[in-house]
């Protein structure tokens, strides 16, 4: 595998070179012209074959980029789009509808020089009008990440039928260009006379390597790959998508989805749940197998979540004792089989994640805001769980160190009760979760803390309750996560600013607010190398981390997945784990 930390940190302040053919956040791409296939594919798989996989819950919409519907499983298949990501590098871009770029050095802009011969899958070509038209439309009416992202653009021209320029408005940084290149392609033609914000079930004439062949609105999708597509053998796609069908179909719940696999109806299988992946499968048909593929990107910072909106989590000493009552061993060995790590960083399981005591260049930036941050930032990570020189603290030594922590914020024992020493208040508090299967760490965690004088509510909530009170942060504590790629960027003002903060229905559901954590969640998205970027996150790390705003669960840093044993894959894994899109089927037996 390639280690992400040494992939793409070259920078220099010469000009970039007309017609880039891969574009790298940072630095340059191991890809280039002469370059055939992607280092995590087969250009030799066969073609053919069938796959079939569950999908959960129910679909009303074959348009992915609207508000509105919930879309089909990977529907992004019959989509294409000017440039396509690669999974072996931190945040590139290779040639798919734009087979090269211009920008300048300070990427205030970028130029799409289209591929001539990209298609429909109507055989017209794909103009720079169907680009304008993408962008104008996703920018009024697509996800908000494309509405955000498309409004920092001053001005789009086409400059010819191949060719249209973006110049960006004052406030974009380095990555906005990166987001610009993920920009699928829609048909001007088709769309025009529709309603873009409407359901959709008719299949839209689109420009991927595969097209809509079944449907059966919210119970299954096929996919066909689309033989004569325009794009087969360019870098992006050789020795991709070998599957002549793709089927989803859809479950009420993953334990029925589970069994409809173990019979053979279906072909493959991503398990999430540990103690599935121990003990479900013995009973699976013979003619499947399972693997753990062990992958480098970050995995979920996953944990009970703190809301420091709300007395008594805006106290740190009660933060701190409340991460000491988790108890980390008996879950883990009982939860998690001993198989998981616990998180230690908001980039487990990468190397963006801090570790030890801070570096000489760490320690400059820190010594910065001494006087706003707490000194543990200067102490191992996390220091609180696991010292170092010393034997590990077991459950009890937690707890007595727990219990001074509350005292010295004013919470004292009366009559077994953990309560406010001036106004007698108990502490009782809810822990809103998401799902059943975090259920058995609540009940864990609230055996512990009754042992510290604390009663707690455990609420599992519907997912329109759940993302209703998310939203409006109406919570105590909240179950749920933080996902980081290898390239972070602009979403860490939304993960951590003291503006997200105040925001509704944003991913600041702590609602921490550090001027500090502030200005390096800011800098990450101009990072100028991958070694900048680095020290960027290594730094939101250690302070955030600090500030104990959550109670860290686990990751596993492996890929379960079981499939049958027709099914295939190339030897090389890339940084962030298997792509099924490389994956093919040798014929049956």
């Amino acid at each position: 595998m390639a280690d992400p930390a040494k992939i793409a940190n070259t920078h220099t302040e010469e000009p970039l070179p007309k017609h880039i053919t891969a574009l790298a956040m940072h630095g340059e791409s191991q890809y280039n012209e002469n370059s055939i296939h992607l280092s995590y594919t087969n250009p030799d798989a066969p073609k053919g074959g069938a796959l079939k996989i569950a999908s959960i819950g129910t679909f009303d919409t074959l348009n992915p980029y609207s508000l509105k519907g919930q879309s089909a499983q990977n529907i992004g298949l019959i989509y294409d789009r000017l440039m396509r990501r690669v999974w072996d590098e931190p945040f590139t871009m290779v040639p798919l509808i734009a087979q090269n770029v211009d920008v300048p050095n300070n990427r205030s802009s970028i130029t799409f020089h289209l591929n001539p011969a990209a298609r429909f899958h109507d055989n017209s070509p794909v103009t720079a009008n169907d680009v304008l038209f993408s962008f104008e439309t996703l920018k009024e009416h697509g996800r908000p990440n494309m509405r955000r992202i498309y409004r920092l653009v001053d001005k789009a021209e086409i400059l010819d039928n191949h060719t249209i320029l973006f110049t960006l408005g004052k406030t974009y940084d380095r990555e906005t260009i990166m987001i610009l290149a993920l920009m699928p392609v829609l048909s001007e033609s088709w769309w025009k006379e529709r309603d873009f914000d409407a359901t959709l079930l008719e299949p839209p004439l689109t420009n991927g390597p595969y097209r809509v062949k079944e449907l059966d609105p919210g119970h299954a999708i096929t996919y066909e790959r689309v033989d004569n597509y325009w794009a087969k053998d360019l870098l992006a796609n050789k020795g991709s998508y070998n599957f002549d069908t793709i089927t989803y179909n859809y479950f009420r719940d993953d334990t029925i989805a589970l069994e409809a696999f173990k019979k053979g109806d279906l072909d493959l299988r991503r398990e999430w749940d540990v103690s599935k992946w121990q003990s479900a499968y013995n009973d699976m048909s013979k003619d499947m197998l399972r693997q753990s593929i062990q992958h480098q990107r970050p995995e979920r910072t996953h944990g009970f979540i703190f809301n420091l909106r709300k007395k008594p989590f805006d106290d740190i000493n009660v933060r701190k004792a409340l991460c000491l009552a988790f108890d980390e061993d008996w879950i883990s060995k009982n939860l998690f089989h001993g198989e998981f790590k616990r998180v230690m960083s908001f980039f487990p399981n990468s190397a963006l994640a801090a570790v030890g005591t801070p570096n000489e260049e760490e320690t400059v930036h820190l010594n910065k805001w001494r006087e706003q941050i707490p000194e543990e930032v200067f102490e191992p990570v996390f220091k609180l769980f696991h010292p170092t020189g010393i034997k590990k603290q077991t459950m009890r030594d937690k707890l007595r160190k727990a219990d001074k922590l509350l005292k010295t914020s004013g919470w004292i024992i009366e009559n077994g009760k953990r309560v406010n020493n001036e106004t007698k208040e108990p502490m009782h508090f809810e822990i809103l979760l998401s799902s059943v299967q975090e259920e058995k760490i609540a009940l864990t965690y609230k055996r512990t803390l009754k042992r510290l004088g604390i009663d707690i509510d455990i609420r599992i909530a519907d997912s329109a309750t759940f993302q209703k009170r998310k939203n409006v942060y109406e919570y105590d504590i909240l179950t749920h996560y933080w996902q980081n790629s290898l390239s972070p960027g602009t979403e860490q003002m939304l993960y951590w600013s003291c503006d997200a903060a105040k925001k509704t229905a944003g991913f600041n559901y702590a609602g921490i607010c550090s001027k500090a954590v502030d200005y390096y969640a800011a800098k990450i998205a101009n990072a100028k190398s991958y070694d900048e970027l680095t020290l960027y996150a290594h730094l939101i790390d250690r302070i955030g981390l600090s500030e104990y705003i959550f109670v860290p669960f686990f990751y596993k840093g492996v890929d379960y997945i079981a499939h049958r044993k027709t099914l295939h894959h190339p030897e090389n894994t890339p940084i962030y784990g298997t792509v099924l899109e490389s994956w093919w089927r040798e014929a049956d037996p």
